[in-house]
């Protein structure tokens, strides 16, 4: 299911919550410290005036002095204040602004289907968790603090430019719009590109994850040096797309330093022409010589100067903070996409609480993994697998056993067709009802790091040290356990990695038991037990597990022959059920399985 248009600000804001004090704060401030700021040079000027009026007529007094070097300190630190202020509110909005962020996308991944995560990919999603989070912070710090700075001190210092000389204020009229065109042109040309940058992150990402997680296959096969040079390539695909959208984005500093430049000579020489030829010479007044100044002051000129900065700093800062909610917009666009992206896999309004038993039943049953996929992964699939049957499914690769048992507890959905547990439609269970009943045991099934207690109470977190060593039992997994350094206290390194593949399969069935589930599925989840530990794990589901359905996926024939009933697939769909011996005499593909096992087998003794 596709992700719900929403408008993407809004989406995006709904991650600040506890933080909309801090974000209202960090702009107040801000705003009263540009307007100090463009208060400060207009007072300069009347100081610097005030200095002329005393030097003219060499007078000691230097009242008028301390008077506005004592506003002007307050003003300054005044300004820092409000600044710093502004500082530590938008930090603290920004980052934790970032962490709602992170939280909402993890918390709405994890509802995803299996069909959600192929859509973005694990590569992806984990690119939207860090650098995507990352951009968007970045981007809300700017938008709180310099994307209100830059332009309310622009305003303010043109409104304050044009209240000292409006033929003065004539010169930014005619170089900021000329900037404002060379700055929408940049953005246009860059935009596409970091869309496109970002599409190659999540390509570098998998690459990293695949080789990191295939390390020991890569060094197997002495296969570091094409790792590398396949790393080499992806970082300079990255290297050079940004390299192309930096080198267009550094056009903006010649512009506008130019136009500071600019401006700076412009003014000096207009300013001083209007100087010159405006002043009236000197007149007394109250006993002192004041000079009578024109159109322009040697104070007011200062203070243009002071403003030409403002205004030219502002459009850089301008320049900087478009640039940054540039790059930051694809990024945007790709967190909300997560946000919205809506779970294949849904609870009904009133879903049924409860599995009354382990029957499973296909019915006309089709599926493929996406709506677009030419091939249907299963076609045509009609069966029936009663409550408390063990029952084997073989095939070969390609054939859709996973497909087809991960179907059960709605990791995927049918295409077409019903799939019922239990007698009820699985669409009208609860999902959490479903799965806590369904367990399923994968090839390739995942420890996490922490004791073999706590990687068994994923399966239960309720149950007691008797039940986890019950299950371990049943499951073949206690005598190694107990033979550990701290038994079941023993820590399990990340991935098991400190376990054999055998031990952790074995620990993967154990967790699964503890859910006492009505339907255990082993998808291939003994690949890496020998024989006698094979026998051993079907004995004990017999004894052990009488009322739970067993659906066992295996590559051998001898994992499934003593199964109340064995599935044959092939192409995706059932071409025979029925007792090992029976499909030994009537199905060909179950009989070549068979006889080329039994081949290896005696070749091997």
């Amino acid at each position: 299911m596709k992700a719900k248009k929403t408008n993407m600000f809004k989406k995006l804001a709904g991650s600040i919550r506890q933080y909309k004090a801090h974000t209202v704060c960090a702009p107040l401030f801000i705003l009263i410290e540009v307007g100090l700021e463009c208060v400060i040079p207009f007072i300069m000027a009347y100081l610097i005036n005030s200095m002329y009026e005393v030097t003219s007529i060499h007078d000691s007094n230097m009242r008028f002095i301390y008077i506005y070097g004592a506003v002007l300190l307050g003003l300054a630190l005044l300004s820092l204040l409000c600044g710093t202020l502004s500082g530590h509110f938008a930090a603290t909005a920004s980052s934790g602004f970032a962490r709602n962020l992170r939280k909402d996308m993890y918390y709405k991944m994890q509802d995803f289907s299996f069909a959600n995560i192929d859509r973005f990919s694990t590569a992806g999603l984990i690119t939207r968790l860090t650098v995507d989070t990352n951009n968007v912070q970045n981007a809300f710090m700017m938008m709180i603090r310099m994307a209100v700075r830059a332009p309310f001190m622009m305003i303010f210092a043109i409104a304050m430019t044009v209240t000292v000389s409006w033929k003065m204020s004539l010169i930014f009229a005619c170089l900021v719009p000329l900037l404002a065109l060379g700055m929408i042109l940049i953005i246009r040309k860059v935009f596409p590109i970091y869309r496109k940058a970002f599409k190659r992150y999540d390509t570098f990402n998998a690459s990293v994850q695949e080789n990191v997680k295939g390390m020991r296959v890569v060094k197997s096969y002495v296969r570091e040096d094409f790792e590398k040079e396949k790393f080499s390539k992806e970082s300079n695909d990255l290297r050079r797309i940004f390299t192309k959208t930096d080198g267009i984005l550094m056009i903006s500093t010649p512009m506008m330093q130019f136009a500071i430049y600019t401006s700076m000579i412009l003014i000096s020489v207009v300013g001083s022409i209007l100087i010159v030829n405006t002043f009236g010479g000197y007149e007394t007044v109250d006993g002192v010589l004041t000079p009578m100044w024109g159109e322009l002051s040697v104070g007011n000129l200062s203070s243009l100067m002071t403003y030409t900065m403002q205004i030219l700093n502002s459009l850089m800062m301008l320049a900087m903070v478009i640039t940054m909610i540039t790059m930051s917009a694809e990024s945007a666009r790709r967190i909300v996409e997560v946000l919205d992206e809506e779970s294949t896999i849904t609870s009904k309004e009133n879903a049924v609480k409860e599995v009354a038993n382990g029957e499973v039943t296909f019915e006309n049953v089709a599926f493929k993994y996406s709506a677009q996929a030419e091939r249907q992964a299963l076609e045509d699939i009609n069966l029936t697998i009663g409550a408390g049957e063990t029952v084997g499914i073989i095939g070969g690769t390609g054939s859709g056993k996973s497909s087809l048992v991960q179907l059960i507890p709605r990791l995927y959905d049918t295409s077409q067709g019903t799939v019922k547990v239990g007698g009820v439609d699985v669409r009208d269970y609860d999902v959490d009802t479903l799965r806590n009943s369904v367990a399923m045991v994968l090839q390739k099934n995942t420890l996490f790091s922490g004791t073999v207690n706590e990687n068994m109470r994923w399966g239960n977190e309720n149950a007691t040290q008797e039940e986890i060593i019950e299950a371990c039992k049943i499951a073949q997994a206690d005598d190694f356990v107990s033979n550990m350094p701290d038994g079941y206290e023993t820590h399990i390194e990340q991935g098991g990695a400190n376990v054999s593949g055998g031990q952790k399969q074995r620990l993967c069935i154990a967790r699964a038991l503890l859910k006492k589930p009505k339907v255990l599925i082993l998808d291939d989840s003994t690949s890496a037990v020998d024989m006698k530990t094979d026998a051993k794990l079907r004995e004990a589901f017999k004894t052990g597990l009488q009322d739970t359905t067993k659906i066992i996926i295996a590559q051998r024939t001898a994992s499934v022959m003593d199964a109340d009933k064995i599935i044959v697939l092939d192409d995706g769909k059932v071409v025979a059920v029925g007792k090992h011996d029976e499909l030994l005499k009537n199905c060909d593909i179950y009989r070549e399985v068979y006889e080329s096992q039994s081949r290896k087998e005696d070749g091997n003794e």
